[in-house]
């Protein structure tokens, strides 16, 4: 028996987005079933859907940032029950026995864990994301919504939330540092918060200032045009963190320069690009170039806590499903502020196509 739900997909890179039946798997005893009520729009999916980082299986529905309702669960689900709220972000399974898995980093399994969309399962199908009226879940891959958090200021925090908690808590910036977020995007607005939640100085670096009264309004205490003249050579060894959000090619040189003697730059952008960083510019100073790939499952509830218990949360647009496609063309363009959300209650009058 399976679970029949409309959902968003498309049948190949350049089709537009249509409303589908797609099955979900009737849950199995440790699952969890979930009425989702939110959905982000992350730019991975755009760069997935648009078959841009290749490997793309079609017909696709995308999304990993999902926030709404436990539904039903399976017979051996322990952690939840029927109403909880919860979120699932880029991860529905692992291996769950390796030394990643067992140390909670389920994100770096050492045997393959299974994304939210486009991935394959352990029963061999493709995974199907979260813009659709449920999904079910692994209950290892559930996180609880605090009370504090409406379900479509949570969404992107299952993506954009840990991506920047992640490296953040792990290079332990603390109040009195010196922290640059370079990019106020998607990503960038939440690094601004959470880095000016745990009480540092931050900075926002951007190509223009058009950003700066939002920056502020975010925690940044001030944000800095990195094209005005001399700016690289005035700024030099002034932070102790630079969390690099951008996704576009960029001098690394120049900005490894910005950070004090051991320094930390964590990249969390993905430009397709290869960087060209040479030894000198780490040895020098004895600073850390390093990535963070979102976060495991505990990191991520403890980022959920943390975000209520400090009333932070994504600033959005919410859309419903027929506005996906002019969504993506306006992510590329820059033209949000920050993550859009598609409420999943606009599927309830939408009219699905044939299965493709």
């Amino acid at each position: 028996m399976t679970i029949p739900v409309k959902a968003l997909q498309k049948t190949g890179p350049d089709q537009p987005f249509q409303v589908t039946t797609i099955e979900r798997r009737d849950p199995r005893p440790d699952d969890v079933v979930i009425d989702i009520k939110a959905a982000g729009i992350c730019h991975s999916d755009i760069h997935t859907i648009r078959n841009e980082w290749g490997e793309a299986h079609f017909p696709l529905a995308v999304g990993h940032e999902i926030a709404g309702v436990v539904e039903a669960v399976g017979s051996e689900v322990t952690q939840f029950t029927v109403g909880d709220r919860v979120g699932v972000g880029c991860l529905v399974n692992s291996c769950g026995t390796c030394e990643q898995c067992l140390a909670g980093f389920e994100n770096n399994c050492l045997n393959g864990a299974v994304g939210t969309y486009n991935s394959e399962d352990v029963d061999g199908t493709i995974t199907q994301g979260g813009y659709s009226q449920k999904v079910v879940v692994n209950e290892r891959f559930v996180c609880r919504i605090p009370d504090a958090l409406d379900f479509d200021v949570a969404a992107p925090l299952l993506c954009a939330g840990i991506t920047t908690y992640s490296p953040i808590a792990r290079w332990k910036v603390k109040a009195g540092d010196k922290v640059a977020v370079l990019g106020l995007g998607g990503l960038g607005h939440m690094g601004v918060q959470i880095a000016a939640a745990k009480g540092a100085d931050v900075t926002v670096l951007s190509r223009s200032l058009k950003k700066a009264d939002l920056a502020q309004e975010l925690g940044a205490a001030r944000t800095l045009s990195t094209t005005e003249e001399g700016f690289f050579t005035e700024h030099s060894g002034e932070f102790d963190f630079i969390l690099n959000t951008i996704s576009a090619d960029i001098d690394l040189k120049k900005y490894l320069r910005l950070l004090k003697p051991r320094g930390v730059m964590a990249i969390v952008g993905a430009p397709p690009e290869a960087m060209d960083v040479r030894a000198f510019d780490l040895i020098g100073g004895g600073k850390v170039l390093t990535g963070s790939n979102i976060g495991g499952i505990p990191e991520t509830q403890e980022m959920l806590d943390f975000c209520a218990e400090h009333g932070l949360a994504a600033r959005i647009e919410k859309i419903g499903v027929d506005e996906v496609d002019a969504a993506y063309d306006r992510v590329v363009e820059g033209d949000v502020l920050f993550r859009f959300v598609i409420d999943t209650a606009t599927f309830e009058d939408a009219e699905p196509v044939s299965a493709p």
